[in-house]
């Protein structure tokens, strides 16, 4: 099947410090490959012809220790690839492990966002765990798919962290892991595709989730931008304006580079390195050690294990007695990189890569692509990468003898030197370019996306983005009692095209919602008002909307409610299915019973805030002071951009009373219960003749609701 031309990607990388330019790698551990990854890969994917437009949604920050530019709304990367900055809690950097509370508020101003272009996009793709967390709830809530990709594992992170004497509590404390391992699960199962670096990744480290699925990953090595890394030909070393940053440091500039490039992070390993250096004479004989550790300023005001390597890295190297042999620069721009490898690679050095784990390793195929023959941990990417570039060397990361043995023979052989490094840059070109990765990046998400449209019954992309009107009906006695009238509206629903979300405002449980639904084969609309409003669902997925939670919790204390009304004559408390985290409900036997006004004022008079939903004069529902199915209607619609006057209500009895009031168009059917007699005359309200969902075919007729919309005519009286 041909890709249609106008695909719109939307990649996630929330936690922030991400532009286009002068990315700052190494400046914490949020700032390193992955930044990158995502840049060219936005770069990358809009160069395809399928693609038109493509966003990379990240944290809008404003806050004078980081640069202005992040707090910029829009940053273009390319035509028709931008950079989105989403606010999102505080207005200061925060790390990721700090993320959490606000992710919710992150994918909310998403959707705000996709409102005001008016579209919605093909594909979700989620990087890292916060991000997958944000991709999982804008996946489901739009019905649009899915990708994840997690960098690095939170399983695995506490599993070899424990290993290397780590505490429980202490992991827990730093890094949140369980609320980190806990999104990663949900988003591998929800993704529709799970994009990994390597083999390794997808039958070892995801291979301990609970989601796994083998049969939904796919492994796309990351691409290497062919354009910037490139070998030195005829370059000179002192050509390089990167080299007057290193050449201070060294006594002789002109031996072979060992060269050591990554954020200083524990993990990566430096420690271990300046060890295998300073403790082999011969090996600080033949080659000078250049470690890349990231930019620093202040290192007392930095991050506390940024710190903890930093400092170390200045022990160890006045340990040994180093100097002249060690450059440790403080800063070493983005655009000086492509130099700093050409320049080691003239030098005749190697690039080492002594992470203890490394779930790709982007620096291996800049440095391979460059010439420059490559000793790397033998974990994760660089097996697969020197299985294809067959270029250097794998070692165990902890061996520091063996290390600066390896180190020692790499420097030692110019002939093989000379093999690594044309092996390398042949590898790279043939199976990590970019434009490689791509071409397999879009031949897997064509198949998800086509399935995705195919299984859409109302519209092939969520209508939440494109409506400018809500139809919300009832379920019982008002949609279903009709199979046939159900069945014509929902191919009028079908046939009216992205302009009309429909919802469902229920008493219900959303699973018992789903049960209905399912027996009278409607499919699952785009957003369910169940439990008599109390909660806001998006979906097939059944997404909760937690912001409208947050707001009607207030004051809501539903053990002093049951105390209290277990007081009250002619009231008996429904058994378990009946009851709701924020609902609870009363069969009630009206010749027993007080008065709703009367039971009102009791409440009022215990202290409790509550809002009380009588109906078919035969239940009570006793709600939050803020929820019903009239309130949530409101939130949604005010939360969706959607005016009052161009939602469509049905209803048939008095818990769908407050949803019929007000500005809205609404119907009630020809089956409804007395209760409602009350209503008639109101030109808001429309009054069927037929039944069920014939009464709302009925309605949308007479408000025009799929056309023009016609507004009723209000009578006003003479002063």
């Amino acid at each position: 099947m041909p890709d249609q031309k106008n695909r719109y990607i939307v990649l996630v990388s929330a936690h922030g410090l991400v532009r286009g330019y002068d990315m700052e790698l190494g400046r914490d551990a949020d700032t390193g490959g992955q930044v990158k990854y995502v840049i060219e890969l936005a770069r990358a994917l809009i160069e395809h012809p399928a693609v038109e437009k493509v966003d990379l949604l990240t944290r809008r920050i404003s806050d004078s220790r980081v640069d202005r530019s992040y707090s910029e709304p829009v940053e273009e990367l390319a035509p028709g690839a931008n950079i989105i900055r989403v606010d999102c809690g505080p207005q200061r950097y925060l790390h990721k492990e700090s993320l959490w509370p606000y992710l919710d508020m992150f994918v909310d101003n998403t959707l705000r966002y996709l409102r005001s272009i008016g579209r919605p996009p093909d594909l979700f793709h989620g990087h890292y765990a916060e991000s997958g967390y944000v991709a999982s709830c804008l996946s489901g809530i739009l019905n649009v798919p899915m990708v994840f990709t997690g960098h690095s594992l939170g399983r695995v992170k506490q599993q070899r962290l424990i290993e290397q004497g780590s505490q429980a509590e202490t992991i827990e404390k730093r890094y949140r892991i369980s609320r980190r391992i806990e999104a990663e699960e949900a988003a591998v199962e929800h993704a529709a595709l799970v994009v990994a670096s390597t083999h390794q990744e997808v039958h070892e480290q995801y291979e301990v989730y609970d989601h796994y699925q083998p049969r939904r990953m796919v492994v796309i090595p990351p691409g290497v931008d062919l354009r910037r890394f490139s070998p030195p030909r005829r370059m000179r070393l002192t050509q390089a304006s990167v080299f007057n940053r290193i050449r201070p440091f060294l006594e002789d500039w002109r031996k072979p580079m060992v060269l050591a490039l990554s954020r200083p992070d524990p993990r990566k390993n430096i420690a271990t390195l300046i060890r295998a250096y300073g403790e082999n004479k011969s090996l600080r004989d033949l080659a000078n050690l250049v470690i890349i550790a990231g930019s620093r300023n202040d290192i007392r005001a930095m991050a506390r294990g940024t710190r903890e390597v930093l400092s170390e890295l200045l022990y160890l190297v006045d340990y040994y007695n180093l100097y002249g042999k060690v450059a440790y620069p403080k800063e070493v721009g983005p655009d000086e990189i492509p130099d700093l490898y050409r320049v080691a690679a003239r030098s005749k050095g190697v690039f080492i890569n002594p992470a203890l784990t490394e779930p790709f390793g982007l620096t291996l195929l800049e440095a391979a692509a460059s010439g420059l023959p490559v000793i790397a941990t033998a974990d994760g990417g660089p097996r697969d990468i020197m299985e294809h570039c067959k270029n250097g060397v794998l070692i165990d990361p902890l061996d520091a003898d063996n290390m600066s043995r390896v180190l020692l023979d790499a420097l030692s052989d110019r002939e093989r030197w000379r093999r690594w490094s044309r092996s390398g840059i042949r590898g790279v070109q043939r199976h990590f370019s970019w434009g490689a990765h791509v071409k397999k990046y879009m031949r897997a998400s064509r198949m998800i996306i086509h399935r995705s449209e195919k299984r859409s019954f109302f519209a092939p992309k969520s209508r939440l983005i494109t409506a400018d009107r809500l139809l919300v009906s009832d379920i019982d006695n008002t949609l279903i009692g009709d199979r046939e009238a159900v069945q014509e509206l929902l191919e009028m629903l079908r046939a009216v095209g992205e302009k009309v979300a429909f919802g469902i405002a229920t008493g219900r449980s959303s699973e018992l919602t789903r049960e209905v639904l399912k027996k009278w084969k409607i499919p699952t609309p785009q957003f369910l008002l169940t439990s008599v409003g109390t909660y806001i669902r998006y979906g097939s997925e059944l997404v909760e909307d937690k912001g409208w939670i947050q707001h009607i919790r207030h004051r809501w204390r539903p053990e002093v409610v049951r105390e209290a009304m277990a007081e009250l004559p002619g009231l008996k408390l429904q058994g378990p299915e009946g009851q709701a985290p924020f609902k609870v409900s009363y069969d009630v036997d009206p010749e027993e019973t007080l008065s709703i006004s009367e039971i009102s004022r009791f409440m009022r008079r215990s202290g409790l805030q509550v809002n009380l939903i009588y109906s078919h004069q035969a239940y009570l529902d006793v709600l939050p002071i803020r929820a019903s199915k009239g309130m949530a209607l409101r939130y949604f619609a005010t939360k969706w951009g959607i005016p009052l006057e161009r939602c469509l209500v049905a209803g048939d009895s008095g818990n769908d009373e407050e949803m019929l009031r007000g500005n809205t168009l609404a119907v009630v059917v020809g089956n409804h219960d007395p209760e409602l007699e009350k209503l008639r005359g109101d030109p808001h309200i429309y009054f069927a003749e037929g039944h069920h969902a014939r009464g709302i075919i009925e309605a949308i007729r007479y408000y025009d609701f799929f056309g023009q919309i016609r507004q009723p005519t209000v009578e006003r009286e003479n002063d």
